[in-house]
């Protein structure tokens, strides 16, 4: 059993997440501007609106994700990497774009202009110890295991 994720538009002409394929991962998410496109400056951010506003159980997190051909063919990509919505956040969604890219990039209603992907998570407790088990790896940190 799939597990429920319900979504309510800020009006009618709201626009479903939607799979692009059987096998995806991601659904994607689209541009809700009613009053006109937006022009993203090289170097410049903005918050583009969704329309969409959304409830899930608990224990899931919503995460944004750049569209991988916005990434390479413009350099549109998302400001923090990856976004979370969490599961009690009842506002509408809006995905933080930035221009990496040489050209203005111009964002139209109903473009797709990022994905969403659901994983379920834990939230442990912290508990403060004096000291840590010991592994293989310690405290080797990034490149420690050389490119061969």
């Amino acid at each position: 059993m799939k597990d429920r994720v319900c979504i309510k538009f800020i009006s009618r002409s709201g626009r479903m997440p939607s799979y692009a394929t059987e096998g995806a991962a991601g659904a994607d998410l689209r541009a809700w501007l009613p009053d006109g496109p937006v022009v993203i400056a090289p170097g410049q951010r903005k918050m583009i609106p969704t329309g969409l506003f959304s409830e899930f159980p608990e224990g899931i997190e919503a995460q944004i994700r750049a569209r991988s051909g916005l990434a390479i063919k413009y350099g549109v990509t998302l400001v923090n990497g990856v976004g979370t919505v969490d599961s009690d956040y009842r506002g509408e969604w809006n995905i933080a774009l930035i221009n990496l890219g040489q050209e203005p990039f111009t964002v139209n209603d109903g473009d797709r202009i990022a994905q969403v992907v659901f994983a379920k998570y834990v939230q442990p407790y912290f508990q403060i110890t004096e000291e840590i088990a010991h592994t293989e790896r310690g405290d080797g940190g990034f490149g420690h295991t050389g490119v061969k």
